[in-house]
């Protein structure tokens, strides 16, 4: 995917995201730490593409807005799993790494969304 159709199809990027996710989520241990964060992760990762769908349904400007901040709320927690997992060395930094980087971008398409949106 190339960084113009990156940016624009935030959609269908975010959704591709959460399948990333998952499919990483499946070769962590079953272990009970591993699982915990793996969950919390999951709820996370995924909330960020249900929310930019729900904002596209907004009935209004500030609904549209806020959805957009739920969905920015959940990249940051996202950001925190990745992390934690990462940094406790245990599992595959690499694949962590390149989540992470993703989840950063996301980050900050919303963000700026949401600031482009404030200013209008």
């Amino acid at each position: 995917m190339n960084n113009q159709s990156k940016v624009y199809d935030l959609k269908k990027r975010t959704y591709l995201y959460a399948l990333e996710v998952i499919k990483f989520l499946e070769t962590l241990p079953q272990n009970y730490i591993a699982q915990t964060i793996g969950r919390q992760l999951l709820r996370s990762a995924t909330s960020i593409g249900a929310n930019i769908i729900e904002a596209q349904a907004a009935s209004s400007r500030k609904d549209f807005g806020n959805f957009y901040s739920y969905a920015l709320k959940s990249a940051n927690e996202s950001k925190f799993w990745l992390a934690l997992l990462k940094d406790s060395n245990k599992y595959d930094n690499d694949k962590i790494s390149s989540i992470l980087n993703e989840t950063n971008e996301l980050s900050n398409i919303l963000a700026s969304s949401i600031l482009t949106l404030k200013n209008k």
